[in-house]
């Protein structure tokens, strides 16, 4: 059995951008933000992800999309 023990996850935020449309739940701005993940096994970089994320300028709610 391997058991694998990930020592750090660091985020970083690379940007910030204005998005169309307007928060459902106060009707404020939305806004983009890409996000990069990274996991370190033992001080090294082992994974790396960039996701971008959605959320309110004015209530800074997480918005999620779906399809």
């Amino acid at each position: 059995m391997c058991l694998v023990f990930i020592v750090d996850e660091d985020e970083k935020v690379i940007g910030q951008y204005a998005a169309g449309g307007a928060c459902p739940y106060c009707g404020g701005r939305v806004q983009a933000m890409d996000v990069e993940k990274s996991w370190r096994l033992f001080y090294v970089p082992f994974y790396s992800r960039t996701k971008r994320r959605f959320y309110c300028s004015f209530c800074n709610r997480l918005l999620v999309l779906q399809y």
